[in-house]
Formats: structure tokens, sequence, C-alpha cells
């Protein structure tokens, strides 16, 4: 951590990587679709607090919050970062080239 509390964000995501590689209940292939399979879950979880931040379902009711959006919304970029270094070490290099090309795509243009 820095000084102010900040979390370094590929070494947080190089330790996930290992806690959940050490704790793993499937190896090879299966591991990686597993960990991409588990993004479909998050982003659920973030149309569930969508949902119920807007009191769509009148059964329910308002149960969410906007922080709990955008904490599910954290999950689903923690969870895709980790599935990303499951498919390569070099996850850090892929996102950076990656980011870098979308933004010139998006930004660069105008």
């Amino acid at each position: 951590m820095s000084e102010h509390g900040d979390v370094d964000l590929w070494r947080s995501v190089e330790e996930l990587y290992g806690w959940l590689s050490a704790n793993r209940v499937v190896d090879g292939p299966d591991e990686v679709l597993l960990r991409i399979l588990k993004l479909s879950e998050e982003v659920g979880e973030v149309a569930q607090a969508v949902v119920g931040v807007t009191g769509q379902n009148p059964r329910k009711g308002v149960t969410h919050t906007w922080d709990d959006v955008s904490a599910e919304l954290c999950d689903v970029a923690v969870t895709a970062l980790v599935a990303l270094r499951t498919l390569t070490p070099e996850a850090r290099d892929v996102f950076a080239g990656h980011l870098r090309r979308v933004h010139e795509r998006s930004l660069g243009a105008g």
C-alpha cells in the first residue's frame, strides 16, 4: 500500500491470481474458462444492483444503493483483470496495449 492507502493494482491482481491458483478446484484449460465465466456472474450482480437501486422489482422495492452498484462494477473490473492474468502472465502489458489502442481509436481522432 502507498502512503495514501492505495493498493497497487497489478500487484494485487498477481496476488489474487496466486491465491486463486493455490486454492483452485479445477486445473488446465477449464481453470481459464471458469475464471472468464465468473465475469458473467459478476455482471449479473451489477444488473441485480441496478434493478435494486431503481426499485424495478415491485415485490422487493428498493434494495440497493448506487454505492452497491459501484462496488459491483469494481468486482467486474477485478474479475476481468484476474481472468486476463489467468490467460497470460503478460496481463499488464496486454491491458496497457489494448487501453492505448482504445484511447487512440476513441480520442486520438478527435
